[in-house]
């Protein structure tokens, strides 16, 4: 599979001046996910203000993930049901950092490592927080980024 990446730049292209910084986000599930991620979303987006945050999912969502405003580009990425992508098609250097929001396993945080981030946030990471399993999705990935010195606000989900 060749690398696609559909973005408010043309086709990926950076901006004059050259590479980014890279934040790559798991999230590569259905339309509901996607909206319940908005909130940790930009909380990412305001975390890395200097840095090109790219959100890997499934491609027919692209549109209303640009929407966001929280992310920069889409990576496409998508399994059967609700599975770990495989992410081998990542191009370039590996990612500045990478953000497990996806699920709580050990597969999601193992497709991510395997691009070797020069950081990883995830909850079956070493320095990982407990998975809050009975907690309002929102809530969940937003206490997860807080446990990193990342604030979000689960109420931030109007879209333009």
């Amino acid at each position: 599979m060749t690398y696609e990446v559909t973005d408010r730049d043309q086709h990926g292209s950076e901006p004059a001046g050259g590479h980014r910084p890279r934040v790559l986000v798991l999230r590569a599930l259905g339309l509901g996910d996607l909206l319940a991620g908005v909130p940790a979303l930009r909380g990412i987006r305001r975390a890395f203000p200097g840095h090109r945050v790219v959100l890997a999912q499934p491609r027919g969502l692209t549109e209303l993930a640009l929407a966001t405003g929280a992310v920069d580009s889409v990576f496409p990425a998508e399994a059967p049901g609700r599975g770990v992508p495989d992410l081998a098609h990542w191009p370039g250097p590996p990612p500045d950092v990478a953000i497990d929001l996806h699920g709580n396993g050990p597969e999601s945080r193992d497709a991510l490592a395997a691009l070797r981030p020069r950081r990883l946030l995830a909850h079956a990471g070493p320095d990982g927080p407990p998975w809050r399993g009975h907690a309002n999705e929102r809530d969940r990935w937003c206490a997860f980024l807080h446990a990193y010195g990342i604030p979000a606000d689960p109420r931030d989900l109007r879209l333009p």
